[in-house]
């Protein structure tokens, strides 16, 4: 019989201050944050960041976009649902995210979350020849200061991302342009999240999901968080632990993309949100991710020095991302991240004896 592990007392996000790369430290300073990035990843795949220099009003600006349009009535919101595209409006219940991991919801039932969507588009590099099929148009609603809000945030959080893949290849040994080469025109999203079930007293007839077990599809996520239970993070010793930022911190972790550079060496961490429920009741939880996905017409391999006996195959970001998004937003079971749904089989203990 199957008997669940105890969640580890000694299991914790590492927290960073990235302050010499934001305000040109010197080589000491910076081969420290280095160090512990490179630690903090091999160890967790997530990391809580200091020093990222984002303002507090930029921040400020940002959570009161995300409340001005979460607060329209549903009719409104679904106006700016965008077919086939990662761009606009998901409600409740459309998506499905452990499916992007080619894992069945025991329950089946999809997550209860819904989000608004935008990012980079095509036209932001008009000497490149891209398409909108990969990249997106934005929509953006008819919230007064919305837009501008949003866009100040998106600025600064590709600049943290940007300035975390740097880190990233000093800590891994690589040139510091290492990433650039991957990210020059990063097919990059920001996504604001509103964990949707109202606030207030619910009687559960089940396990809810407030979003699905899954890991995020590119190099890097930077994510902004309501410091509000929900978020559990799958350890090394296959239990899942709650997190929650420090005050002012950000979230950072892996994406799938550089875990295939590392061979698993940094691994792509497992990830979920159950909805918020303390004494029978539900509380609110927000969440805004920048995903620093990579560039569309990239090849991702394994560096040779972290190449093990099987390393990953080489892929082509367009196709990874592609398969991730038919599973999450339509449905179809992802058949190319094995690696991933193994670990959150053996979570749940279907693959134990």
């Amino acid at each position: 019989m199957y008997v669940s592990p105890q969640p580890s007392e000694s299991f914790e996000v590492p927290t960073v201050d990235i302050t010499p790369y934001v305000q040109g430290g010197g080589a000491d300073d910076r081969a420290k944050v280095a160090r512990a990035i490179d630690d903090a990843c091999s160890r967790v795949g997530f990391i809580q960041i200091l020093g990222h220099g984002i303002p507090d009003t930029v921040i400020d600006g940002l959570t009161a976009a995300v409340d001005d349009f979460f607060g329209l009535p549903m009719e409104v919101k679904r106006e700016y649902r965008v077919v086939g595209a990662n761009r606009g409006y998901s409600p409740p219940k459309s998506e499905s995210l452990s499916l992007s991991l080619g894992v069945e919801s025991a329950t089946r039932m999809n997550d209860f979350f819904e989000a608004y969507n935008v990012g980079t588009e095509a036209r932001s590099f008009p000497d490149l020849d891209l398409s909108e099929d990969d990249y997106g148009l934005n929509l953006w609603p008819d919230v007064p200061g919305f837009e501008d809000r949003v866009q100040a945030y998106y600025a600064e959080a590709g600049r943290v991302a940007r300035t975390l893949t740097r880190i990233f290849a000093d800590a891994l040994g690589q040139p510091s342009e290492f990433f650039a080469g991957l990210t020059d025109h990063s097919i990059d999203v920001l996504r604001m999240n509103n964990y949707a079930l109202p606030e207030g007293t619910v009687d559960l007839d089940g396990d809810l999901t407030g979003m699905g077990e899954h890991t995020d599809f590119g190099i890097l996520t930077v994510l902004w968080a309501d410091r509000v239970e929900g978020l559990q993070v799958l350890g090394r010793d296959g239990i899942w632990h709650d997190v929650s930022p420090l005050p002012g911190a950000l979230l950072v972790n892996l994406g799938d993309l550089t875990a295939r550079i590392t061979d698993d060496h940094w691994m792509s961490t497992l990830h979920r949100v159950k909805p918020p429920v303390v004494d029978g009741r539900i509380r609110r939880r927000r969440s805004v991710a920048y995903f620093h996905d990579g560039n569309v017409d990239a090849v991702v391999s394994t560096l040779p020095e972290y190449a093990g006996p099987n390393p990953y195959e080489p892929v082509l970001v367009r196709d990874h991302i592609k398969a991730k998004l038919a599973g999450s937003r339509h449905g179809k079971k992802n058949t190319a991240a094995e690696r991933e749904a193994a670990r959150v089989l053996a979570a749940a203990g279907e693959t134990r004896s």
